[in-house]
């Protein structure tokens, strides 16, 4: 009887930090923030990337990251927080697309 008290008080603590987790999960922000700093580290390899346009753009990286973590720091990623994290991702996708096409190469 006790071993089955103890595997349910288990079980339980057990789902509750999976929902917890669930809550302040992000995949998607998290595989996007990891496919556009990818872009802006292949625009500063080929050189497409000017200093000043890659310090813009990893400004706008950390501001994203920073929100982020604002976000999840009351232990739920709200929907508004979700759309304002998506809307930034929007903005600086955006940036990197211009900067990257813009013609200006680096020195």
């Amino acid at each position: 009887m006790r071993n089955t008290t103890r595997l349910i008080a288990l079980l339980s603590l057990a789902g509750f930090a999976a929902l917890s987790q669930a809550q302040t999960a992000t995949p998607r922000i998290d595989q996007r923030e990891a496919n556009q700093q990818a872009r802006i580290n292949e625009g500063v390899a080929t050189g497409e990337l000017t200093h000043k346009e890659t310090r813009h753009l990893e400004k706008q990286q950390a501001k994203i990251h920073r929100a982020e973590h604002q976000a999840k720091a009351d232990g739920v990623v709200t929907p508004a927080e979700r759309a304002r994290l998506t809307r930034m991702q929007n903005k600086a996708s955006q940036s990197i697309e211009k900067d990257k096409t813009n013609g200006r190469v680096a020195g």
